[in-house]
C-alpha cells in the first residue's frame, strides 16, 4: 500500500471516530483538528488496527507527530 492509498483510506476513519469530515493532508496534526485529543487519538488508533489488519506499538504511535506520519507507516505495516 502507498502513502497516498493510506492517507485516502484514514479520511473515512477520521469522520467517523470525530464525527465530521476532517480534510487530510500528510501536515495535518491533532493540535489542527478540534475534539482530536488523546481519546479520540486511542479510538482512532484503534480504527486503523482494525480497517488495515495491523497492530500498532505504543513506541509507534507516540512516535507520531501528523497524518503523514500515520499514512506512512500504514503503508509499511499493512498486507500488501
Amino acid at each position: 500500500m502507498t502513502e497516498d492509498a493510506a492517507l485516502a483510506a484514514l479520511a473515512p476513519l477520521f469522520e467517523e471516530v470525530l464525527g465530521e469530515p476532517v480534510p487530510l493532508t500528510p501536515a495535518l496534526t491533532a493540535e489542527d483538528v478540534e475534539g482530536w485529543d488523546s481519546t479520540r487519538m486511542i479510538e482512532l488508533v484503534i480504527a486503523v488496527e482494525a480497517r488495515f489488519g495491523i497492530k500498532l506499538t505504543t513506541r509507534e504511535v507516540d512516535g507520531l507527530a501528523s497524518v503523514g506520519d500515520l499514512a506512512a507507516l500504514i503503508a509499511r505495516k499493512a498486507p500488501r
